[in-house]
């Protein structure tokens, strides 16, 4: 039996091609909607059996006000939190605010779709992978532990950074070629290893994963020349 839910995400690409696949799935998705900042009201006024809640940043201050809100005013809510590998302060300020559930951003559909049933049963909806590893952080913390963000950009060459930003700006292969100065078969070849360091399967999971964990922004601010990004161009109808 579908479930009845929401879908917000401070990227509405994210949130309109998770609902989007849900839709698929059999799903009735009432919305997605973005930012998370005013997901609250939406919320209330929709009364969705499950919210599915995205962040990039689970243990920034305030994040989850929306999730606390959302709980005193529709307690029957379920919020499942969609981020990235938390910090065990993150998992705890979700949780502590009323979230029935904390899901990487990165799990498959199936784990989405058990998590949710899981919330809307009243259970909660956390991997025990990622318990034990907040557990883990707090019985032996690290001295300076690392985002994800930084991690998925030291997998990545400049050349193939560049091809990144360019894919997260809506390029095809044609224009990040001319863009690049390549050879159309060496952007698909570029586009491919891409895919493939990321571990996803499309050019939009790429381009939402590097927007969820931050990768661009460290991309671009990263020391030494920086990545060039493609300028924004016109389509005429």
């Amino acid at each position: 039996m579908g479930v009845r839910l929401m879908v917000i995400d401070d990227h509405r690409l994210l949130a309109e091609a998770l609902a989007s696949a849900l839709k698929l799935r059999g799903h009735r998705v009432l919305a997605a909607a973005a930012p998370t900042a005013g997901a609250a009201e939406l919320v209330i006024s929709r009364a969705p059996e499950v919210c599915l809640f995205g962040t990039a940043a689970p243990a920034e201050p305030g994040v989850f006000d929306p999730i606390a809100r959302i709980r005193r005013e529709r307690p029957q809510v379920a919020v499942v939190v969609l981020g990235p590998v938390p910090s065990p302060r993150g998992i705890a300020a979700a949780f502590a605010a009323g979230a029935a559930g904390y899901v990487r951003h990165d799990e498959r559909m199936e784990g989405v779709e058990r998590a949710m049933a899981k919330a809307r049963a009243g259970e909660a909806a956390v991997s025990p992978l990622l318990l034990q590893g907040a557990f883990a952080e707090l019985l032996d913390p690290v001295a300076a532990p690392d985002d994800e963000g930084q991690r998925l950009l030291r997998m990545l060459t400049p050349r193939e950074v560049e091809v990144l930003v360019r894919v997260a700006e809506g390029e095809d292969t044609r224009l990040i070629a001319a863009g690049m100065r390549i050879a159309s078969s060496t952007a698909r070849t570029h586009v491919q290893r891409v895919l493939m360091k990321l571990g996803v399967g499309s050019r939009l999971e790429a381009a939402a994963l590097a927007a969820r964990t931050g990768l661009l922004d460290r991309a671009a601010s990263a020391p030494g020349p920086g990545v060039r990004r493609a300028p924004k161009r016109v389509h005429a109808d």
